[in-house]
């Protein structure tokens, strides 16, 4: 298994060169795409923890001609455990991961991307999205990319600009909001943008669940030979550099239902939330338990609330309220009450299958989805949320894209140096940066 050396590129060294080599990569035209149904797609996988594994079965098993060939995580046994999954998991003959195809180490996502893999599938913590896109984007790979896909308006600018390089080069870039795929989804908020509800005037978003039991997985006691950052990319989901706090990362399928529907950003909004359960060293520097109210135009107002605290209600939905109706969404439900009532009866279908499908048969169409600037700007709304939640400001959606310089980024990535954690949030105290 190759591993990586020491690596002390700093995000912000990244940016600086990705910049320099962009306007070469577009005059180089557009990038191979898959004319036919039979060609084979490889895929790689940056990332191979569950939700990692789970999107290559997904996306293996959502067309013919789809062939597993390499694999790459910050951490040995994160490699193979996938290599075992997948051995046991996946047909013979679309597991062709060779030992020379797989990477360990920081640099990993660089040593994949360099393998001839059409398809690199991104599930690693949400931290590392931008440089991994980014540097996918200028060898011309297609890309799945799972949500959020940043945790900082900074992350969110690369994103875009990536997504927009992509475009230029005819490259695919999937996104993980895997509701844009679901049947009752689509067919609820197709009725939505016909006027079924009327003129919309409101809504409400909830993720408001337990407190993670999946995480379990994650080590939470620190051995004695991990360093500052070992740890927290061990625990990565209790640190706001790394997961952009679940707001971010967990809450952002909600908002970008609601920006679905209404059919754009918020213009601004005003949040606030805290610690009540998660009093915790183990917990991090993240809150559990938000609530924002975001302005869209027309003085549309959106109430945003997620939390995870066991013992409590959970609720998962959307809510969008109309002059003439009220839509509703959930994980199984779509319905419209009102003026023309309205119930998805139709074909359940799987969402996480269905939207790899729907890549794959895009760029073998020759003309590949591209869903990059739709999730960046679902995932800034969760990031705006938080940031007004963690400084007690009400912020506006044009200083957020354009003005903040929020980069959660640590000085360097390797194991070697020291991180301490940053102070959980204060309102009033924290600054807005």
């Amino acid at each position: 298994m190759k591993k990586q050396g020491k690596n002390n590129m700093s995000r912000r060294d990244f940016v600086k060169a990705s910049a320099a080599i962009g306007a070469a990569a577009i005059l180089s035209g557009k990038e191979k795409v898959f004319a036919a149904g039979s060609d084979t797609i490889r895929i790689g996988l940056v990332g191979c923890g569950g939700r990692g594994t789970g999107a290559v079965k997904d996306c293996i098993q959502s067309s013919e001609g789809v062939e597993l060939i390499a694999l790459a995580d910050i951490f040995d046994e994160k490699v193979q455990s996938a290599l075992d999954t997948f051995k046991k998991e996946v047909p013979a003959d679309k597991m062709k991961v060779t030992p020379e195809n797989c990477f360990t180490g920081f640099d990993a996502y660089k040593k994949l991307i360099a393998t001839d893999v059409d398809l690199v599938l991104f599930a690693t913590p949400p931290h590392f999205r931008p440089m991994h896109v980014a540097a996918a984007v200028e060898a011309g790979k297609q890309i799945f990319m799972e949500k959020p896909v940043a945790v900082d308006p900074v992350g969110v600018r690369s994103i875009i600009a990536s997504s927009e390089l992509a475009e230029k080069k005819g490259l695919g870039v999937l996104a993980g909001t895997h509701h844009r795929h679901q049947n009752h989804y689509r067919e609820t908020i197709k009725r939505i943008h016909r006027g079924d509800i009327g003129e919309i005037v409101a809504g409400q978003c909830y993720f408001l669940i337990h407190n993670t039991p999946w995480l379990g997985g994650h080590v939470k006691e620190r051995q004695p030979q991990w360093s500052d950052m070992e740890y927290q990319c061990r625990t990565w989901y209790w640190y706001t550099w790394l997961s952009g706090d679940h707001n971010v990362e967990q809450h952002v399928h909600n908002h970008d239902i609601i920006n679905w529907a209404i059919g754009t950003h918020p213009v601004k909004c005003v949040g606030t939330g805290g610690r009540i359960a998660r009093t915790g060293p183990e917990y991090g520097n993240i809150y559990d338990h938000f609530s924002v109210e975001y302005e869209y135009p027309n003085d549309v107002r959106v109430q945003s609330m997620c939390r995870q605290v066991d013992g409590c209600t959970n609720i998962i939905a959307e809510r969008v309220i109309g002059t003439k109706g009220i839509a509703y969404t959930d994980e199984s439900v779509g319905m419209i009450k009102g003026q023309n009532p309205y119930k998805y009866d139709g074909e359940s279908n799987n969402p996480y299958v269905t939207e790899h499908a729907d890549l794959i048969a895009s760029i073998r169409n020759g003309q590949p989805i591209n869903e990059g600037r739709q999730v960046a700007e679902s995932t800034l709304t969760a990031i705006m949320g938080r940031m007004s939640a963690y400084t007690g400001r009400a912020i506006s959606w044009d200083w957020a894209m354009n003005a903040s310089k929020l980069d959660l980024s640590p000085p360097a990535y390797s194991f070697d140096i020291d991180l301490p954690v940053r102070p959980v949030a204060i309102p009033g105290i924290t600054k807005l940066i």
